[in-house]
């Protein structure tokens, strides 16, 4: 399978040349004190990266879970599994950083949740019908985002434990109503509604974050975010959410999609340009009471 990934990278990295202006141009601004040259480092070990991420988007399409299990591992299950036993439903916070497609696929097996993908519908109709079918054989339900609302209502209404992924990381489509803060050295905006969902219903918030231990294979860990989102101030969690996910790129940045249009929207002058979230001493402050109810 990497075999292909390693045949691509020579015709998509210099023949095609596959958004490598986004690309550069994000690196630059996002890692300004670094040299030129290391960031041509970070850009040729992430289009490396992304020809992997392509077709073991392809394998995840037609494989059977104990070839998933074999390649993505969750190492800490039972942080999420305990709210399952209590029955409530979580939200799991995660971004486009190394293969995020095995957890849309196994979610329903690899936690004893239902397991539910919230993400943007894709524009080719028949694509994503195909795709959703794909995704969805082993249980896993997708929803896009106009269908979003009922569906955590329908679910809460029924109690039925969900664990809703989200990918909280792509650019939102309204800048007026987005969390807009400083991210990787640039002003950014950051969808608000995992947040909303989370204070409206109460939910935990876990975010994970998605090891590459070699090629083909992951590790994926679970760390609270908060467990009672109603004591915490509100973007609190939207804004916690930006540093962790600025943490984890920072470690290993080629993981992360950097061809993506992250930064193509401005902010308007109406919408406040709120600081990162405090340093872990005012969270922890805010959050003590969370971690003591799951120890």
């Amino acid at each position: 399978m990497h075999l292909i990934a390693s045949i691509l990278y020579p015709i998509i990295y210099h023949l095609v040349r596959y958004r490598r202006k986004v690309t550069r141009t994000n690196l630059a601004h996002a890692f300004p004190q670094k040299d030129e040259a290391e960031r041509l480092r970070i850009e040729k070990a992430y289009y490396h990266h992304l020809c992997d991420i392509f077709v073991e988007a392809v394998h995840n399409l037609f494989c059977r879970p104990k070839s998933i299990l074999r390649r993505y591992q969750v190492v800490n299950r039972e942080l999420v599994n305990h709210y399952y036993e209590q029955g409530r439903s979580v939200i799991l916070l995660s971004s486009h950083y190394n293969n995020w497609e095995y957890m849309i696929t196994s979610l329903n097996f690899q936690l004893f949740h239902l397991g539910i993908g919230v993400g943007k519908p894709l524009n080719n109709h028949l694509t994503a019908k195909f795709i959703t079918r794909r995704r969805s054989r082993f249980g896993t339900e997708i929803v896009d985002q106009t269908n979003v609302r009922q569906t955590f209502d329908y679910y809460q209404r029924h109690h039925v434990p969900v664990a809703y992924m989200m990918l909280a990381d792509q650019a939102p489509s309204n800048p007026s109503k987005s969390y807009w803060t400083t991210f990787l050295h640039q002003e950014t905006p950051f969808l608000y509604g995992p947040e909303y969902f989370a204070r409206k219903y109460d939910l935990p918030v876990i975010y994970y974050e998605v090891d590459k231990v070699s090629r083909g294979h992951y590790q994926v860990r679970f760390s609270l975010l908060c467990d009672a989102p109603l004591q915490l101030p509100q973007y609190a969690i939207v804004g916690r959410y930006a540093q962790l996910l600025s943490t984890t790129i920072s470690r290993a940045p080629q993981y992360w999609l950097w061809s993506h249009k992250r930064w193509k929207r401005t902010r308007p002058q109406d919408v406040p340009l709120y600081p990162a979230w405090p340093d872990d001493t005012h969270w922890q402050e805010h959050s003590q009471s969370s971690h003591q109810q799951i120890q």
